[in-house]
């Protein structure tokens, strides 16, 4: 039997195919065996631009033992959902919670953004105490946050990419719920620039945009804020490769700049950027992975068979 593939998750290219064909704009670009084909020539075959793909926390300076504290997540519990998860995240340190349907990773980055109200434990950002179910009092504790559907959660289609990337700051820009258009345009030109947001400008509206660029623009929100602790929903879902690149340089930029960030997924390659994984099943923490973990080894946590290295 011969089974054909098809996908723009990498891992699963590398995992279950012996050859690959790219296509592009309705075009045939290359096919080779798989072993042939390098991660990062893969990638410039699909996106036809060369990427300088790296893998950002190989580049990216180990957190010092020392370097403070900024997210402190101790004995958190949503009944039904998960029980007691204890989670730290130092200064420039980019962990990963890891899991598959009904593990409670979600549920967890929502509770730290204030979208779920733990019934015990507690949330501190920086040594603040966040109110539990609280999201004003999680931004205003120093909490950016990139929700899991960006269509229902992340924008306003009916705003521009002004806009929406400068809402969390508007008070910051003007008084009396007046933004001036000057001071908004220039920090969206900023944002356009720095996360390479294909568009218009300022003033297009964000329904007009890529899925990709759309996404770019729900980071620049968080991002906004210039935030404490960075917190990731599914951070490239229903993206192409191209901006999924993209999105985890700005992630890897946000911890050289001192943020803390905590990147909640069940795709492998949103967790290359880690420096450690936290995995969880059935709402418990069943391990944690330092930077070089093994793929199987991760996958086989998530799916509740973990082997003896989890720590």
């Amino acid at each position: 039997m011969t089974f054909l593939f098809i996908s723009h998750h990498l891992d699963e290219i590398y995992e279950v195919c012996q050859a690959v064909t790219v296509l592009r704009d309705g075009r045939h670009v290359v096919t080779a065996p798989v072993a042939e084909m390098p991660r990062q020539r893969l990638v410039e075959a699909m996106t036809g631009e060369a990427t300088g793909l790296t893998d950002a926390s190989a580049a990216r300076p180990a957190v010092a033992p020392d370097a403070p504290t900024v997210l402190e997540v101790a004995g958190v519990s949503v009944p039904g959902e998960y029980e007691s998860v204890d989670l730290t995240i130092r200064r420039g340190e980019v962990v990963g919670l890891a899991g598959g349907g009904a593990s409670g990773v979600l549920e967890v980055g929502e509770t730290i953004v204030g979208l779920r109200t733990s019934r015990s434990g507690s949330i501190e950002v920086d040594g603040r105490q966040v109110r539990p179910g609280s999201v004003p009092d999680a931004l205003a504790a120093g909490v950016g946050f990139v929700p899991r559907d960006r269509h229902r959660e992340g924008l306003v289609p009916t705003l521009s990419v002004g806009e929406n990337a400068t809402m969390p700051i508007a008070d910051r820009l003007g008084r009396f719920g007046w933004v001036p258009p000057a001071r908004q345009r220039v920090l969206a030109e900023k944002f356009i620039a720095d996360l390479d947001i294909k568009t218009d400008g300022p003033s297009q509206l964000v329904a007009g945009l890529s899925g990709g660029n759309q996404q770019k623009v729900v980071m620049a929100r968080a991002l906004s804020s210039q935030p404490t602790v960075l917190v990731l929903l599914s951070p490239t879902a229903g993206v192409d490769v191209r901006s999924k690149e993209s999105l985890l340089g700005v992630v890897d930029e946000a911890a050289v700049g001192g943020a803390g960030v905590l990147v909640v997924s069940d795709e492998v390659d949103d967790l290359r950027v880690c420096d450690r994984v936290l995995v969880m099943f059935r709402g418990q923490v069943v391990g944690e992975y330092p930077r070089g973990w093994d793929d199987h080894e991760l996958v086989a946590a998530m799916e509740g068979v973990a082997g003896e290295s989890g720590r």
